[in-house]
């Protein structure tokens, strides 16, 4: 039987200060769907995640969240998982901005 996606981590979006998301954190809505992209060339973590949105970049998966994700999407099992904004609040610092959840897609 089909059940709604599960929650697996909630957290700030990494970086967020240093990408492109002020330019489109007012477009950002709650249940809004995020990309996330591996990226193992990262000279500071070769498990770093890229979230962005309509090929914006917002930041990382923080490392302390990045390993599931990053191993998922090394196997080829990135599309399991789904990554949605919670809150986004341009009034706040730039390190509390976006704050998103990452869940498993039910693939019954």
């Amino acid at each position: 039987m089909y059940e709604p996606s599960r929650h697996i981590a909630t957290f700030y979006v990494a970086g967020f200060q240093y990408w492109d998301g002020a330019t489109v954190i007012g477009e950002l809505a709650s249940g809004m769907e995020l990309d996330l992209s591996p990226e193992r060339d990262n000279p500071h973590d070769p498990e770093a995640v890229a979230i962005s949105w309509n090929g914006t970049k917002l930041g990382y998966v923080p490392a302390d969240e990045n390993g599931l994700v990053s191993t998922l999407a090394y196997y080829g099992h990135a599309d399991v998982l789904e990554c949605r904004v919670l809150k986004a609040d341009p009034t706040r610092s730039p390190w509390h901005q976006l704050m998103v959840g990452i869940y498993v897609r039910d693939a019954r």
